[in-house]
């Protein structure tokens, strides 16, 4: 079997992370993308296609290497995200992480994209042959908006990297001093950025309820963070002082705030996985996190979780978890040892050798 892969995004956050841990552990026999960035994984895939192009539009459907796959002659081609090619005809599978475009139009900021991601979710449904989801929230997302075939959709949960381990305190305290965190409060972290979705405002109105917040620090992780003023609301609810914007980190840095912090948070309306999740619990950390979408699927019975609308629900699970860290850490080595990337691209090799064999 000669499987390709679309990896014009494997430098993106959240969909890259998934296309370097695939492009290392499937083996993909060809890739199409960047060259300079696939120069990396040279080691992992045979041949590379240069395909450089811009996501969710037009361009990249007439810049697609159609000729350049067909002499490679390959028998099943992966497509990562939901910009699948149009003109495709081959043997297909395709990755669809979640459809919060759909789920919430009303975050886009034109009606012209929510009509462009309606109709490629529609090809999707139509065209591949093989859907793999997330989590059984997209699955049950795509049958409710399309009357698509649920034999055809199966569910390959994503895994954590190995780097994301707990560490001793004495290894990351430098963190205190470079972000300058106060040594003697307790911390909470997010991690992401700041688009409706992801709810940032509804951590903030919690956390301003939040019985005991002068004893806390919010350490706000993400480009969004980066040379930022504290938002309006953050004074506007008196907590700017104690929020931390803590910008862009290194992933050594990441790993060891994971580490540092009592308590992660995760107040999303939509996710398609929820990764951060699974980092902080390979890190030790506690997480509370919105009982929404796929939170539940990979929070388990090991987080708390709340209704990310009402600041009075988050509020209480803050409270109830930000002293819990070290008292479930058998229960959640257990849980995160059942997500890997290793187990996620046999997956997808089987599915894909399934699908070259019809």
């Amino acid at each position: 079997m000669k499987l390709a892969i679309d990896a014009r995004m494997v430098r993106k956050s959240g969909i890259g992370t998934c296309i370097q841990h695939w492009i290392k552990a499937v083996h993909y026999d060809v890739a199409m993308g960047d060259p300079a960035e696939l120069e990396k994984y040279k080691d992992d895939v045979a041949v590379k296609i240069p395909f450089i192009s811009g996501i969710y539009g037009y361009k990249e459907q007439l810049r697609f290497p159609y000729k350049a796959l067909r002499k490679e002659n390959i028998d099943v081609l992966h497509i990562p995200h939901c910009n699948v090619p149009l003109f495709y005809r081959g043997k297909m599978i395709v990755t669809v992480h979640d459809l919060t475009h759909l789920v919430y139009p009303e975050f886009l900021p034109i009606k012209l994209a929510h009509c462009y991601f309606k109709f490629i979710f529609w090809v999707i449904c139509k065209r591949a042959d093989r859907i793999m989801v997330d989590s059984e929230s997209t699955k049950n997302d795509l049958l409710r908006f399309y009357k698509a075939d649920a034999n055809k959709m199966i569910v390959v949960p994503l895994g954590v990297d190995k780097e994301f381990v707990h560490k001793q305190r004495s290894e990351v305290e430098y963190l205190y001093d470079k972000y300058n965190i106060p040594r003697d409060k307790k911390i909470m972290l997010y991690v992401g950025n700041m688009l409706p979705h992801k709810n940032l405002n509804g951590l903030l109105g919690g956390f301003a309820k939040m019985q005991g917040r002068e004893n806390c620090r919010l350490v706000l992780v993400g480009q969004a963070f980066d040379g930022r003023t504290k938002d309006t609301r953050e004074s506007d609810l008196g907590i700017q002082d104690l929020t931390i914007h803590a910008g862009m980190v290194s992933q050594e840095d990441l790993v060891n705030l994971y580490n540092l912090a009592d308590l992660f948070v995760l107040p999303s309306l939509c996710e398609g996985f929820g990764l951060p999740v699974l980092e902080a619990f390979a890190c030790g950390t506690p997480v509370a996190c919105a009982n929404t979408s796929s939170l539940p699927e990979v929070g388990g019975n090991v987080a708390t979780y709340f209704d990310p609308r009402n600041p009075k629900s988050v509020a209480k699970a803050l409270e109830e978890s930000i002293c819990s860290k070290g008292k479930h850490d058998a229960e959640i080595a257990a849980w995160v040892q059942k997500f890997t990337w290793e187990h996620s691209a046999q997956r997808i090799r089987e599915i894909a050798a399934e699908v070259a064999s019809k």
